[in-house]
């Protein structure tokens, strides 16, 4: 799977971990991806399945500050893209936001899109580039399993429910 980032520049970016992976060569920044690549979007209606593996060789994630990512994700631009993708509900291992359900970095955003489709070395490799990846793996391990496993968005939402609604997070 291919790795794109798009970069907003917002973040210290020392903490950028987009910006780390481009250092190490496992993710290429864009400035615009084509029309058959994966989007990483919290706004998107559509949830990231296991079939979403077969539609693109390419995944992106939009890097941004939280604190805009309201304006800028849900801007119309990003809504032309055919293939926009939100992750399942996954909790945060970074130190900045641990344990905070959705507020991912994007090397946990990319980590957990290619975990679910099935790359899982490509998500352990770039995990493996921060000392606190193995929290994100671990926080989220069973729940990343059982969704990988499902057969459709109904099955991602049923297992989401599941974990993260009786629990209270």
């Amino acid at each position: 799977m291919n790795l794109f980032a798009i970069l907003m520049k917002q973040d210290d970016p020392s903490k950028c971990t987009a910006t780390k992976l481009v250092k190490f060569h496992l993710l290429k920044t864009i400035v615009r991806p084509r029309h058959d690549t994966l989007i990483l979007n919290p706004f998107s209606r559509n949830c990231l399945t296991r079939s979403d593996r077969n539609l693109s060789s390419a995944l992106c994630v939009i890097d941004c500050s939280w604190e805009r990512s309201d304006t800028i994700l849900q801007n119309r631009k990003w809504r032309t893209y055919p293939l926009l993708r939100r992750l399942p509900a996954l909790l945060a291992g970074n130190p900045v936001n641990y344990a905070k359900l959705g507020k991912l970095s994007s090397v946990e955003a990319l980590s957990g899109a290619l975990l679910i489709m099935g790359y899982n070395s490509e998500a352990l490799a770039i995990l493996d580039k921060f000392k606190w990846g193995h929290t994100f793996y671990e926080l989220n391990l069973h729940v990343l399993q059982e969704y990988s496993n499902a057969e459709n968005e109904d099955e991602v939402y049923d297992i989401q429910r599941q974990y993260f609604e009786q629990q209270g997070t």
